[in-house]
């Protein structure tokens, strides 16, 4: 059974910095593409960043240069550094695990960001 369990979201002023995490269990995470996504209140859920198993990693325009994906396979962890932060990137943060091709979800986190 896979299980995805997140921490690190808060509540930050803008232009504040958040890490939030990831771990990950009951897979080999090494061979998984993951991701984080976001959901507003009122919003549709958005793909902010992701890393495939290959080692690529994108981000939505919307969070690029200010955002950081980044995995530690040997702790079956994915972080996600945010700086700079603004009000709208306040949402709850979900993390993403694809195991061929069926989605995992995390509990998602909470990331306030006030102004």
């Amino acid at each position: 059974q896979v299980q995805l369990v997140e921490s690190g979201g808060g509540l930050v002023q803008a232009g504040g910095s958040l890490r939030l995490s990831c771990t990950a269990s009951g897979t080999i995470f090494s061979a998984r593409d993951v991701a984080w996504y976001r959901q507003a209140p009122g919003k549709q859920r958005e793909w902010v960043a992701g890393s495939s198993s290959g080692g690529s990693t994108n981000y939505a325009d919307s969070v690029k240069g200010r955002f950081t994906l980044s995995r530690d396979n040997a702790k079956s962890t994915v972080y996600l550094q945010m700086n700079s932060l603004k009000p709208e990137d306040t949402a709850v943060y979900y993390c993403y695990l694809d195991l061929f091709k069926r989605p995992y979800w995390g509990q998602g986190t909470q990331v306030t960001v006030s102004s």
